[in-house]
């Protein structure tokens, strides 16, 4: 009987999860590194992989690999997979938070972790002291290639307008504000419109898929912002303000921040800014998980009372 054809009492399970990383990383290092694995162990596990579905899954183009055809059809099955045999194994009669030491990991930027993710990690110390979280700050592939990277992490923070086709829970809405230095004399009582054009600008994203809503807004107004720095942190944004007479624009969650961090003024936009509906996206596989339900119910409880009045 060939490799590829063997019972499944034949076949290291371990595989599959090395098939999972090894899909989702597209790289025999970073895959390693995630399952703190040594490269010539993983490998190894390549090589045993490639055997079985004799099929590279895995194919050098330039300095970087790609899934083959066959890979990339495996993916969704390898996640429900795997998914389903961790719910095998880690089930119980009854799953109880008090006595769970499961790990949740969660992408988001600084902004969904500096407001609803320290009240989630609070309110669960309290009740199920031992899971922990492992909050990831995401960047624009991760966003990019949300269905693939949410197989391996739990859920995605982020606001409604950048990703498609995913289940989501509804957390809380925000609305923009902009801030500049104490000590800029150009601005005055009000940030207007004329503000916009002629002074300079921090931008937290930029580029054709990595921006804010509100950024997008202002080249819509017709005005095409200078920008001076882009700094990919809402918390540090307000730092690249001070001493300056840059303008930017964060979430007015983090007003009361800027101002103690960086002692800049707050302002309201010259403009009508799209609120900010932030959002928790989850993989379809979790749909039924009890654990899972129990953090998406978290996330809610810990995102009450965030929204900002206008």
């Amino acid at each position: 009987m060939s490799d590829s054809h063997a019972p499944l009492s034949r076949l290291d399970l371990n595989l599959l999860v090395s098939l999972d990383a090894l899909l989702t990383e597209r790289s025999v290092t970073r895959a390693a590194e995630r399952l703190h694995l040594s490269q010539p162990a993983l490998s190894a596990s390549l090589a045993r992989l490639r055997t079985h579905f004799n099929d590279p899954i895995l194919a050098r183009s330039g300095n970087t690999y790609e899934l083959t055809p066959l890979a990339s059809r495996l993916t969704e099955h390898t996640a429900a997979a795997l998914d389903a045999a961790r719910r095998v194994f880690e089930s119980s009669a009854e799953w109880d938070p008090s006595q769970s030491t499961r790990e949740f990991a969660i992408y988001g930027s600084d902004y969904s972790f500096a407001t609803t993710g320290r009240r989630v990690a609070a309110l669960a110390a309290e009740r199920a002291p031992g899971v922990r979280f492992r909050f990831m700050v995401h960047n624009q592939q991760i966003v990019e290639d949300a269905v693939n990277r949410l197989r391996g992490a739990d859920a995605l923070l982020m606001p409604h307008g950048f990703l498609t086709d995913l289940p989501y829970t509804d957390l809380w809405t925000d609305r923009w504000v902009v801030v500049a230095d104490e000590g800029n004399t150009a601005v005055h009582d009000e940030v207007t419109l004329e503000h916009t054009a002629e002074l300079p600008w921090v931008f937290t994203y930029m580029s054709r898929s990595a921006f804010t809503s509100a950024t997008r807004q202002i080249q819509q107004l017709g005005i095409e912002p200078h920008v001076e720095a882009v700094v990919e942190s809402f918390l540090l944004n307000p730092m690249f303000v001070v001493g300056t007479n840059r303008l930017a624009l964060v979430q007015a969650s983090l007003a009361d921040y800027a101002r103690h961090a960086a002692g800049v003024r707050v302002f309201e936009p010259p403009f009508d800014a799209t609120p900010i509906h932030n959002a928790m996206w989850w993989h379809p596989v979790h749909r039924r998980d009890p654990e899972h339900e129990w953090l998406r119910g978290l996330f809610v409880e810990a995102s009450a009372g965030l929204g900002v009045d206008d």
